[in-house]
């Protein structure tokens, strides 16, 4: 079949490798349909991310059709699944407190070692992320293998679109899950660092959690345009300064919430992340917080800290003082996805929540590292590529 493999940092290419084969009983084997990259596979693209090897399968936000499947799956042949980025066992201690994502049995066991000393723990597996992360193949592909297929998949009923329901797989759970962690309240003012996929989703979500304003922060216009069609307020941090906009737009108080969705790769030319970027190219530090400093900073005095956003190492200069003496709270962590689907499938299904509107191209697999470089290089008209296994090499689309 073929798939995208990373090779190397700013090296992606479409190869022609084995097709999966069921390993498990509970596996499924999915013809993939529709799958898109993420910001977080710009992190791998970056080189970001440890344990990446030649050869290994990208991509972790997929959906398709069900071709084959274990004697244990649930799921049957014909099917249109969606499938979590997250590998979940379903009967783990975790999995049976719904935390899906810190699964004890996602994780291969010859894997388990490397995350266990990067954090104290194991963490879960997840489609083409590393392998520290399991090194399972990802969805960026003809086909792919889905462990745990009668744990993770959520059947999608005939007649819908794959592109309204594609995100289930990860950015629209994990905005709002973002948006959960933040406890938000009727009548809160609610920042949100960074108007990228997750961004977004996570100002539709706290209007629908009862926010009565978010207030948006990014330097892409089109991003902050795309936030403003939810009715969030913006500050483009290039033109504003943003503590100083935020405690205006507060009457000196600060967000009741805030929300970081930039993550380890902030944006921007503030003393701290050049800092941290020296840091980072001379191998003294992995990743520039400037976007979590900030939020905590902002935040209210007794408020919330969401932290969505993918960070990787340890990191200095973080606000310990000004996170304890404000009384705040942080809640963070991967997605629990497959604790949202089926409440969410049912948003989208219901309209209630808007997922198209995010898609700026349309590619076919063919041209995946086209659509890497796109993403990477002009995130202002760029906002989600979705690529499509079955279309011809010369076909494309751009959303306006």
């Amino acid at each position: 079949m073929r798939a995208l493999a990373w090779h190397g940092k700013h090296d992606v290419r479409v190869d022609t490798v084995d097709d999966p084969e069921i390993l498990n009983p509970r596996d499924a084997i999915i013809k993939i349909t529709s799958t898109a990259i993420c910001g977080s596979d710009l992190h791998l693209y970056d080189g970001y991310i440890p344990t990446m090897q030649a050869g290994d399968i990208l991509g972790h936000e997929f959906m398709g059709e069900v071709v084959e499947t274990g004697s244990a799956s649930t799921l049957q042949k014909g099917q249109r699944v969606v499938v979590p980025f997250t590998i979940s066992c379903g009967s783990c201690f975790h999995c049976g407190k719904h935390q899906y994502s810190a699964c004890e049995n996602g994780l291969p066991a010859d894997n388990q070692d490397i995350a266990q000393t990067a954090y104290g723990h194991p963490m879960a597996g997840l489609f083409g992320y590393s392998h520290m992360t399991g090194g399972y193949s990802g969805g960026q592909a003809e086909y792919v293998r889905v462990p745990f297929s009668d744990v993770g998949p959520i059947v999608i009923p005939d007649g819908i679109e794959d592109d309204k329901v594609l995100f289930l797989s990860d950015i629209l759970p994990t905005g709002w899950m973002a948006a959960e962690n933040a406890d938000i309240e009727p009548g809160d003012t609610v920042a949100v660092w960074g108007c990228g996929p997750v961004g977004l989703f996570a100002v539709q979500s706290a209007f629908l959690m009862g926010a009565e304003r978010v207030i948006a922060i990014d330097h892409f216009p089109r991003r902050l345009e795309l936030a403003k069609r939810f009715g969030a307020e913006t500050i483009n941090f290039e033109e504003s300064a943003t503590y100083e906009a935020l405690m205006e737009m507060t009457g000196g108080i600060g967000p009741d919430a805030v929300i970081d969705a930039v993550g380890l790769e902030a944006h921007g030319l503030f003393a701290d992340n050049v800092i941290d970027q020296i840091k980072a190219s001379t191998f003294l530090g992995t990743d520039r917080i400037h976007a979590i400093r900030q939020a905590i900073i902002a935040c209210r005095k007794g408020g919330r800290v969401s932290m969505p956003a993918v960070y990787g190492g340890f990191v200095d200069k973080f606000p310990l003082g000004a996170f304890m003496e404000k009384g705040l709270t942080l809640k963070t962590g991967q997605t629990h996805v497959q604790h949202y689907l089926p409440g969410l499938l049912n948003a989208v299904l219901e309209d209630k929540v808007d997922t198209t509107f995010l898609i700026s191209h349309r590619l076919p697999l063919e041209r995946a590292p086209e659509g890497y470089k796109m993403f990477h290089d002009d995130q202002n008209e760029v906002t989600k590529v979705v690529l499509k296994p079955d279309w011809a090499r010369d076909r494309m689309e751009v959303v306006r």
